[in-house]
């Protein structure tokens, strides 16, 4: 199959966000309208879109980025996941003749490498390692493989709590019993200062966003990000960010507490409270993010989050050198 390959134009705004939408594996972080969000000048944009015979078949959210002398195609540094995005149904010749397309476009652009991070095949509205494949066989291997923590959405929350290990369930009714409330709340700055306390404190690292620009990316996406918070007498004593990433997956992207009131085990309550949400929406799975930082494990998180009955898989990220090619 012939395909074109062209650099995006921001006149095509609306048609690459409803792509995304429709495609089987688009998630919020491939929209432009969250990947604008970043200051004009943070990255040098060079996102792609792919036609076929019959339109468009692909979009690949990209920048250029210097890695020393290095020129590198990556998709996306401003995103929790990149790649191709594909269409429910992509034949395997299609997947194919994208990844080599994209590989002879980067080639004859002058770019030494591509670099990119796939969502997990759980995002894939129909699962399908087609596009994974055709990475592999042209050349792409992997630069750094973390685990992210994944929870299989029972038909009631019910059945998600018999998951949960007897010490967290017994977490969520002291929780219960000692008054904690939990609802959605917009007040980000309260939060924010619980998550930035025990960051600094346990990891000595700053969120992924700063105050300003997660205000901006909930002012976005009022409908895909929310607060999930737990009080105690009003006090915000604990909090998780949720990003509804497509309509399979929600990912639970900020976790924290005040560790002060760690005595009522107000996150085990949360994490009851969201998988709860997460039902009634209509979710499939909750991502619990990862626990590997560059492949190093944190056993301790990854103990926490096995405890509400997750299981890991890879968020892959690979990458090709084109110098030798």
């Amino acid at each position: 199959m012939s395909l074109t390959i062209s650099r995006y134009d921001p006149s095509q705004a609306a048609d690459w966000d409803r792509f995304v939408r429709e495609a089987n594996n688009g998630t919020l972080f491939h929209l432009r309208r969250f990947l604008g969000y970043h200051p004009e000048k943070r990255f040098n944009d060079h996102s792609l879109m792919l036609n076929g015979s019959k339109g468009l078949l692909s979009v690949f959210p990209a920048a250029e980025v210097m890695q020393g002398d290095r020129r590198m195609l990556v998709s996306h540094p401003g995103a929790s996941y990149g790649s191709l995005v594909t269409p429910v149904g992509l034949s395997f010749q299609n997947s194919y003749d994208l990844v080599a397309t994209l590989i002879d476009y980067a080639r004859s652009a002058g770019f030494d490498g591509i670099t990119l991070t796939s969502p997990p095949t759980i995002y894939n509205r129909r699962l399908s390692n087609y596009v994974d494949f055709a990475l592999l066989r042209h050349g792409l291997t992997p630069l750094k493989r973390e685990v992210s923590s994944i929870l299989f959405l029972e038909t009631t929350p019910e059945a998600n709590l018999v998951k949960f290990t007897d010490a967290s369930r017994r977490a969520v009714r002291k929780a219960q019993g000692s008054g904690i409330v939990v609802r959605e709340s917009d007040d980000y700055a309260t939060f924010y200062r619980i998550l930035l306390n025990n960051l600094e404190r346990r990891h000595g690292v700053s969120p992924a966003h700063t105050l300003d620009e997660l205000l901006k990316l909930v002012a976005l996406f009022p409908d895909e990000i929310i607060l999930l918070a737990a009080f105690r007498n009003d006090t915000m004593i604990a909090g998780i960010v949720t990003f509804d990433a497509n309509s399979e997956v929600t990912l639970a992207f900020y976790i924290s507490h005040d560790e002060a009131y760690q005595e009522y085990r107000a996150v085990n309550l949360l994490f009851y409270d969201l998988i709860k949400r997460s039902i009634a929406g209509g979710f499939r799975y909750l991502d619990f993010g990862i626990f590997t930082v560059n492949e190093e494990p944190n056993f301790g998180l990854a103990r926490f989050k096995e405890s509400f009955g997750s299981s890991g898989m890879f968020r892959d990220t690979l990458t090709i050198d084109l110098t030798g090619h």
